[in-house]
């Protein structure tokens, strides 16, 4: 696999509805998601796939990412085959991931895979599904995980519960090699405050950028997860000084020392 890119916003956009591809494509998202899977009743699965098809071939400098139906679903097989078969495809989802064996299926078809963590499950098989051949990154879904245990979605409590999926993804990204996972979406369309206050969290929490379901989310997630100029003109002036320094060193009355420059460095790289 090549090496992944910066992703801070990755917008969902249905199968079924390709009068919202170019409106979609044009949001200034890292990447767009054409969703085969929740989006899309059954009977319009196969239509899904012929609107992704016409997208793909009337724009040749397009890249998206799929997520397919699960690997229970009748669908499943013909999504894959698609995927495949489409070079503009740069990574699949796959829902409800459980398993390296559900993972490394769709890997080796030549798919690079975004597992996406739902049920108890796929948390507690998390380093498998981590260190699966063809895995890029990890996300997950709290709204299904919150069904399974039950949880009040929204409440203060519910989401000391996803913390701990929070944790499990960040930590198995870095036992992997993985980049950083991206968070899960955020419901409420209207609340954009609410929404970059959510997103900073994540960010200071390690998460590399989230998930987005609607078009006017996306310049706020890319905003949230984007170093500030501040922070840029930081990391520019630490990793100069830098340049002369054996080992750690003071900048600014701070000691500086490789974690440090290792921030900086990111800094600068996600920029």
């Amino acid at each position: 696999m090549t090496k992944p890119s910066f992703v801070r916003s990755a917008l969902f956009v249905p199968g079924d509805r390709p009068e919202r591809f170019e409106k979609a494509l044009a949001t200034g998202a890292d990447v767009v998601i054409v969703d085969l899977e929740d989006a899309v009743e059954d009977e319009l699965k196969a239509q899904a796939r012929e609107n992704l098809q016409h997208l793909l071939s009337s724009n040749p400098h397009v890249e998206v990412v799929v997520r397919v139906n699960g690997s229970d679903h009748p669908e499943h097989q013909a999504d894959v085959a698609f995927c495949a078969g489409a070079a503009q495809v740069r990574a699949v989802i796959l829902p409800k991931a459980q398993s390296r064996t559900q993972v490394e299926h769709v890997g080796k078809q030549g798919l690079v895979v975004w597992p996406l963590i739902e049920t108890v499950q796929g948390v507690e098989a998390l380093a498998e599904i981590a260190g699966a051949k063809n895995v890029e990154r990890l996300t997950y879904g709290a709204l299904d995980f919150g069904v399974e245990l039950g949880l009040k979605s929204g409440t203060t409590a519910a989401n000391r519960m996803l913390d701990q999926v929070r944790f499990r993804l960040l930590t198995q990204s870095v036992r992997a090699g993985l980049p950083r996972p991206l968070e899960t979406v955020f419901a409420d369309i209207a609340a954009l405050d609410k929404l970059a206050e959510f997103a900073k969290d994540a960010l200071n929490m390690g998460f590399e950028g989230m998930l987005c379901i609607h078009p006017k989310q996306v310049a706020v997630v890319n905003e949230s997860f984007s170093p500030t100029q501040d922070e840029l003109a930081w990391a520019a002036s630490v990793l100069e000084a830098s340049l002369g320094a054996a080992g750690a060193f003071r900048f600014e009355g701070k000691m500086i020392d490789a974690p440090v420059l290792a921030h900086a460095r990111r800094l600068i790289g996600e920029s």
